[in-house]
């Protein structure tokens, strides 16, 4: 299965409970921090989610 790296790029200051909720379901604590993630159905939702708050790219 592919993986995506997902990196957040904005403050979760300021925005909605269920968005900083996400970014720590997610694994990412703080600005900058990468993660790695299987690209199941439940992550990519995730992402789509929190869209403007990260950049993803999927790794072969």
């Amino acid at each position: 299965m592919a993986r995506i790296k997902v990196t957040q790029v904005k403050s979760q200051i300021g925005r909605l409970q269920s968005q900083k909720r996400t970014l720590e379901a997610l694994g990412l604590r703080k600005m900058h921090q990468t993660v790695e993630h299987e690209a199941t159905p439940s992550v990519i939702g995730m992402v789509n989610t929190v869209k403007h708050l990260v950049s993803f790219e999927e790794i072969k």
